[in-house]
């Protein structure tokens, strides 16, 4: 059956005007094209490899001059497109081991977090976050700091503790939290730039169950008073708004059973409780989303908003979104809305959330608990192109960072700017590929330009 009402995932054909133009660049082979998630968005090259063990991909990357690595081709810009060779990591997706004493587990880097979490659950075990979506990688979602939410959570890469990384010359790479410091804190949110991530260890915790709540048109004047009270009412906290009026649409709150303040009464800051599961875009089915209506679960069945097997298989839309001191929430908000008007139109929905700082060097949270304002636009591209800016603009004064897998057109001097330790990160990325094999042109246009 098609899952037509699951919120569609989608990509722009590029991420800046630069790259637009990768989207007309002709081919140089007859081989079938992958598309990303969505099917909008057309990789450069067909020439893709499937490597199944580490040996492998050390092979191929000794053999391949240039070549970049490809997840579950969940980015909206071209940031893991090669016009030369890709590696796919999809076949690297098993468990390679728990450590039930030091609370680790380490897996191979194509592993979704969808099919990780199920064996944690069995194990008695569970991760601090999730993404809204649990049919990322693990490799991929790191890289690009990928993040689910909570005031009091890091993003996903902030539960990596160790790493094994294939670099230029086909050697093995082994950093870890413990003993790597500094270096480490610079590899894990590498953006694919350091070499092929074959393995991955990320802290685990005992398992705890969530329940989730949904309240509607949260007053926006509560929300401008009381911000950090409300994003800190649940264990994570997310809000949607298509900007058309004074209210926010839905307020979910997932919270940790028995640890929490429950969530039961009738009203939530003005905001009244939904009486039945409902869908981020209101009008849409909520078939596909985790279970509301504060219905106890496993951890990894409400942390995200969608399930598993709900995986779409068409989708009309692009995403973008930035990151923002959580200082600057209230009045970064209000700039977006002034914007309502011209916004609305090519948006299905907004959410607002808030991850905690950390200390990766090439996270958009480095050193910054920030809140993020997400866009999942209609495929209107030339539209949402033209709005980038303006929003950009709006922000401007509260330094974004975007997503570094979502379409965003700020310059490339801006964005270096916002990144205090992205000269380190160079030095990195020149110790571990001094030749540019895994540079493209996404790359090349935003860190070196």
């Amino acid at each position: 059956m098609k899952r037509k009402k699951f919120i569609q995932m989608g990509a722009a054909l590029a991420a800046t005007p630069f790259l637009a133009l990768l989207g007309t660049m002709a081919f140089s082979n007859e081989q079938e094209r992958l598309k990303n998630w969505a099917g909008n968005l057309t990789y450069s090259t067909g020439n893709v490899q499937y490597p199944k063990t580490v040996a492998e991909v050390q092979q191929l990357v000794k053999k391949l001059p240039k070549m970049k690595a490809l997840g579950t081709r969940h980015c909206f810009n071209m940031i893991a497109d090669s016009k030369d060779d890709l590696v796919c990591t999809r076949d690297m997706n098993k468990v390679v081991s728990i450590d039930t004493k030091a609370h680790t587990v380490t897996v191979e880097g194509g592993i979704k977090y969808g099919e990780l979490a199920p064996y944690l659950q069995q194990h008695g075990f569970a991760l601090h976050n999730l993404a809204s979506l649990p049919h990322i990688s693990v490799a991929g979602s790191i890289t690009t700091a990928t993040h689910g939410s909570g005031i009091k959570n890091g993003n996903l890469a902030s539960a990596v503790t160790a790493l094994e990384i294939v670099k230029a010359d086909g050697s093995i790479a082994h950093l870890s939290k413990e003993k790597d410091g500094d270096k480490f804190n610079g590899a894990v949110v590498g953006l694919g730039a350091l070499g092929l991530i074959t393995k991955v260890t990320l802290k685990i915790e005992p398992t705890y169950q969530v329940a989730q709540r949904v309240f509607l048109k949260l007053p926006m004047s509560q929300l401008k008073q009381h911000f950090e009270q409300i994003m800190s009412a649940g264990y994570s906290v997310s809000l949607f708004t298509d900007w058309q009026s004074d209210s926010i649409n839905e307020v979910w709150i997932k919270s940790k059973v028995s640890t929490d303040k429950e969530q039961n009464q009738p009203e939530f800051y003005g905001a009244k409780a939904a009486t039945k599961n409902l869908h981020p875009i209101i009008d849409h089915s909520a078939e596909s989303c985790t279970e509301q209506m504060g219905v106890p679960g496993p951890w990894y069945e409400r942390l995200p908003h969608f399930k598993m097997g709900f995986t779409p298989s068409s989708g009309k839309e692009l995403q973008s979104e930035y990151f923002v001191p959580i200082q600057h929430a209230v009045e970064a908000i209000e700039a977006v809305s002034r914007l309502g008007k011209q916004i609305g139109p090519h948006l299905f929905i907004t959410e607002i959330r808030t991850i905690a700082a950390d200390g990766l060097w090439m996270s958009p949270c480095h050193n910054q608990t920030s809140v993020t304002i997400h866009f999942t636009w209609k495929q209107e591209t030339e539209a949402v192109m033209k709005l980038l800016p303006l929003i950009e603009k709006e922000l401007a004064p509260f330094t974004p960072r975007p997503h570094w897998g979502k379409i965003f057109t700020i310059a490339p001097k801006v964005l270096q700017s916002r990144y205090e330790k992205l000269d380190d990160f160079k030095k990195l990325v020149e110790e571990y590929d001094p030749h540019g094999k895994f540079r493209n042109a996404f790359l090349e246009h935003n860190l070196y330009s």
